[in-house]
């Protein structure tokens, strides 16, 4: 069984982060009194209210995105083919296949 492509994870997280960060910044652009300003500065080193700033966070949350790609696929794959040998295991054992 092929497992999860932490590429594939990475673009999928990634762009789902960077849509996001866009429309919580839209957001806090049409409603200022309830800005994430100060958060967004905390969690993404150079943002700032400017266009560079604005692309350095889009930038982080790509980042992020692949951060979290590259610590999750490699335990998810090796969990699901960890559980897979079990079932093969237990499918492949005498017993088993009696009690059916």
């Amino acid at each position: 069984m092929k497992g999860l492509s932490i590429k594939t994870v990475g673009l999928s997280l990634g762009t789902l982060f960077a849509v996001s960060y866009v429309l919580c910044v839209i957001f806090d652009l049409v409603f200022p009194n309830w800005a994430m300003y100060q958060v967004w500065q905390g969690l993404l080193p150079g943002f700032s209210w400017s266009a560079v700033g604005f692309v350095i966070g889009l930038a982080w949350t790509v980042i992020y995105g692949f951060y979290i790609a590259v610590i999750f696929v490699p335990v998810y794959n090796y969990l699901q083919q960890r559980e897979g040998t079990a079932e093969l295991k237990q499918s492949q054992d005498p017993a088993s296949v009696a009690s059916r």
